[in-house]
């Protein structure tokens, strides 16, 4: 099974043939926008913030005290977490980011773990205008991969932070379910493993169509 993370499995949930083009014939590239180039900015702001206390561009101190709150959290902080997990029968394993038998892989925005306590905390940011379209699986993995990562952790707060809409949307999490977090997937996993054994990569139509990057598809259509 090929390795995976949040954003390929939504990117093959959204259009398997986008997901070919981009990930199996890599004949096609998705250029960041100015919306992207914006969060990684963004990202980038927060990360040295909380790590070497480097102020913020004027362009992003709105961000300030948010991120101060989050800074304020006991314990060890991690920024640009790079998790790898590998599959062991039914089991799950740490391994390294870029280890040939990872399974699944993801970074955390910001992590800090309080061994003490049991406790690590997790945050993703969203430049997004809104959390309209949250989607809390993308913490459900990581809070799996913590749990996997720190066996010392038993509970995990987590939270999407909007920092353009000052907007939080949180989630716990508890050792025991693990597993569960880890399979939110399922069923999309299955579909992907099926398309990589049978070859067939089906295009879907979709409003984001005209953002694709894979012009050749019979669906692709120019941006009004």
């Amino acid at each position: 099974m090929v390795a995976w993370s949040y954003s390929s499995i939504k990117t093959f949930d959204q259009c398997p043939k986008k997901y070919y083009h981009l990930k199996v014939a890599k004949d096609v590239k998705d250029e960041a926008g100015p919306e992207a180039n914006y969060g990684t900015e963004a990202h980038k702001a927060a990360e040295d913030y909380v790590k070497d206390d480097t102020p913020f561009p004027s362009k992003f101190k709105y961000m300030e005290p948010m991120v101060e709150t989050l800074k304020a959290i006991p314990g060890d902080k991690y920024c640009e977490l790079k998790l790898g997990v590998r599959r062991n029968g039914n089991d799950y394993e740490p391994c390294d980011f870029f280890a040939k038998d990872v399974w699944w892989r993801g970074i955390v925005d910001l992590a800090v773990v309080n061994p003490e306590a049991k406790l690590a905390h997790i945050i993703d940011y969203k430049t997004g205008k809104n959390s309209k379209y949250a989607d809390t699986k993308q913490l459900d993995l990581m809070a799996g991969a913590i749990f996997v990562h720190f066996p010392q952790i038993l509970r995990v707060k987590s939270g999407l932070v909007y920092v353009v809409s000052n907007e939080f949307i949180p989630k716990s999490y508890v050792v025991a379910e693990k597993t569960s977090y880890l399979k939110v997937f399922s069923k999309e996993l299955d579909r992907l493993e099926a398309a990589y054994s049978s070859g067939v990569w089906n295009a879907n139509s979709t409003p984001l169509c005209g953002w694709c990057p894979v012009t050749s598809c019979e669906h692709h259509r120019k941006r009004r």
